[in-house]
């Protein structure tokens, strides 16, 4: 008998629908040994290596996106592949390449090993497309741990500055803290799922269907519905969401700036990929707490990003602060999702539009930042339209998109997760949403106008240098990368086109 258990769960390893996982995986062992075997005079090619081995892993795997595993559990139950994770896997390849193109401008400033750094992002890259399939809570905690280690070396990877070693130090006790919330919210499910007094009980209460259906028998338990809440308040802490966004600006600004696009577009991405799959199926069961939790979260989490960000001048505690204001507007989606399964296209939509201009507004910001990463202010950006035009107009186009201003592809976005939110009956929700763009615009276009238009600064004084950093030249593979943003944004603005249709359809 054990001999055909262990071969019916070798029959379900079906490799080939992780295929570029593995394929992620051996690219970044690839970086290693080309840096071992390849003389120090040629390490400078390993980079270029790759970014052009995640350029193709992505176009293989846009090529084969409607691949006939989808649908089907694999790995007995761990992984479930479906067009949302597809979705998301593209999503978190995207990142990683575009994070790898922003990385050979910012690790050029520093005196600092470069080939570990690419490393890391491909394996943390990995793991959140693993973590995007899970179908199983400990295939979950693993991928998310994986991640979340990962990101505990690159934000403090400018190891001679110190507000990176501190940004790395808080990332690591809240990182630590998230993850004790959420292993002790899965211990508390596993353990009430395992009851023998309770209908339906299993020894199985780790895989989400066998969950689901435990919980759809036992509604209103005590701890069950703490263990939920622990989950969420430990994805939480990943999604910056109010009232565990409390260590965003100080680890976005001590960050390296690529580390920093990486934790707000992917790491953002990661969460609320997950907590789209527990809410719609796992605690389904119990809407009537995660809607009520989830509502106020979102809420929170608009007016306190959107106010906080009102009074920033380092632009990247700004950009982390307006994030958080961008997780209370998916949640806004995630919520309207219970009720109305288009709002899943919606913050699918929204997470594409927001990676086209995060990446666009962090491609200027590397190029603008000096030797101190961390130290970054509008005021560096004075003159940054007329010194260089190109990497202006760029900035103007992120930052016009994640405002949300018309015709961009930012404005369409939120105008899906709107839709979807009045035609779930979101109302009151709605009001508090618009009101946070309205004050976001403010913070948005002080940005941009410290870009394009003189402001007034004190004269220096005999002896006294202008100590500001100067823009860095823009080499044409990250150049083109940036223009090809910028149109993205601007044509997803007018026309979403079969695109649009696909997110939208349900």
């Amino acid at each position: 008998m054990s001999s055909e258990l262990l071969q019916a769960a070798a029959d379900s390893n079906q490799w080939s629908a992780i295929f570029p996982e593995i394929a992620l995986g051996g690219l970044a062992l690839a970086l290693l040994v080309l840096e071992m075997i390849l003389p120090r005079a040629s390490h400078r090619v390993i980079p270029g290596v790759a970014i052009v081995g995640q350029l193709v892993l992505l176009g293989c795997l846009l090529v084969t996106f409607n691949a006939p595993y989808l649908g089907y559990e694999t790995f007995n139950g761990l992984l479930l592949h479906t067009r949302d994770s597809q979705f998301m896997r593209v999503f978190f390849l995207a990142s990683s390449l575009l994070v790898s193109l922003l990385a050979t401008v910012s690790l050029a400033k520093q005196q600092l090993p470069r080939i570990e750094f690419f490393h890391i992002v491909m394996v943390i890259s990995a793991a959140m497309m693993l973590l995007a399939q899970s179908n199983h809570f400990v295939m979950l905690f693993v991928a998310l741990e994986t991640v979340t280690v990962g990101f505990y070396i690159l934000v403090s990877y400018f190891r001679a500055s110190p507000l990176s070693l501190e940004a790395g130090l808080k990332y690591l006790i809240t990182g630590a803290l998230s993850s004790g919330l959420l292993l002790f919210g899965i211990v508390l499910l596993y353990g009430v799922a395992g009851n023998p007094l309770l209908p339906d009980h299993t020894g199985q209460g780790m895989g989400f269907g066998e969950l689901q259906a435990f919980l759809a028998a036992n509604p209103g338990n005590f701890l069950a519905s703490l263990g939920i809440v622990l989950v969420l308040s430990g994805i939480a802490f990943k999604i910056g969401a109010f009232p565990f966004q409390i260590w965003v600006p100080d680890v976005y600004q001590g960050a390296p700036t690529p580390v920093t696009a990486f934790l707000a577009v992917a790491s953002k991405g990661a969460g609320f990929a997950v907590l789209l799959v527990l809410v719609r199926t796992v605690f389904l069961p119990y809407a009537s707490l995660t809607v009520p939790v989830l509502t106020l979260m979102a809420a929170a989490t608009i007016l306190f990003g959107n106010i906080a960000a009102l009074t920033q001048h380092n632009v990247k505690r700004l950009i982390g602060l307006s994030g958080v204001s961008h997780a209370g507007f998916l949640l806004l989606g995630v919520v309207a999702s219970m009720s109305n399964t288009q709002a899943i296209g919606a913050v699918q939509f929204y997470l594409a539009v927001y990676l086209v201009a995060s990446f666009a507004v962090f491609g200027v910001m590397t190029h603008v930042a000096g030797s101190n990463d961390a130290e970054q202010d509008l005021d560096h950006y004075a003159g940054l339209a007329k010194e260089r035009p190109f990497l202006g107009l760029v900035l103007a186009i992120g930052l016009g998109s994640l405002a949300g201003i018309p015709p961009l592809a930012g404005f369409m976005g939120k105008l899906f997760i709107f839709i979807t939110a009045f035609q779930a009956g979101l109302y009151s929700l709605l009001v508090i949403a618009i009101i946070g763009v309205v004050v976001s615009i403010y913070y948005y276009f002080g940005w941009i106008k410290a870009a394009f238009f003189e402001t007034w600064r004190a004269p220096l004084l005999e002896g006294e240098t202008d100590d500001r950093p100067k823009p860095s030249a823009v080499q044409w593979p990250l150049g083109l990368s940036l223009g090809l943003l910028a149109v993205v944004t601007v044509v997803f603005g007018f026309y979403q086109g079969p695109l649009g249709d696909w997110f939208l359809t349900r």
